[in-house]
């Protein structure tokens, strides 16, 4: 129990303002290069070994795959636009983890979450993971409709 209680501290203790900021502008910026189409910046934003766990069940990637699927969508100068409605962030130390909520003209509300690293004084996404939100109430529909098209 003592053990849980320290690590609850540390986590706490970690947690500052500027590191706040700096893992919010980096989402933050994340969002704005992709709807700017900022290609080396969007993925500039990513570690190396970065994953990005997309809408679709094969949308498994590795960051070299990612920039793969990517790099049409940004070759006219916008990649895709996600509105950010709300953040939260847990963690502490030089690991923070964090879901947020998205609009998309049209896939509308979708959920982001995600893991940051600060590697080398720097963070950086090394995980990411977008998914649709489905109200309850056609939550059925869309599953038999998802059903059908596997």
């Amino acid at each position: 129990m003592k053990q849980l209680i320290l690590v609850s501290f540390l986590i706490v203790f970690n947690t500052n303002a500027e590191d706040q900021t700096n893992i919010d502008a980096l989402l933050d910026g994340l969002h704005e290069d992709a709807h700017k189409g900022n290609f080396e910046a969007y993925f500039d934003r990513y570690s190396l070994d970065a994953v990005f766990l997309g809408t679709d069940k094969t949308e498994r990637w590795n960051i070299q795959e990612f920039k793969s699927y990517a790099k049409p969508a940004f070759a006219d100068g916008h990649g895709w636009t996600y509105e950010v409605i709300e953040r939260n962030w847990e963690g502490g130390g030089d690991i923070r983890w964090f879901d947020e909520i998205l609009f998309n003209e049209k896939l509308g509300h979708c959920r982001g979450t995600g893991v940051v690293h600060l590697i080398s004084g720097e963070w950086k996404i090394t995980h990411y993971a977008l998914t649709m939100l489905v109200p309850n109430s056609i939550a059925a529909d869309v599953g038999a409709q998802t059903i059908k098209a596997d």
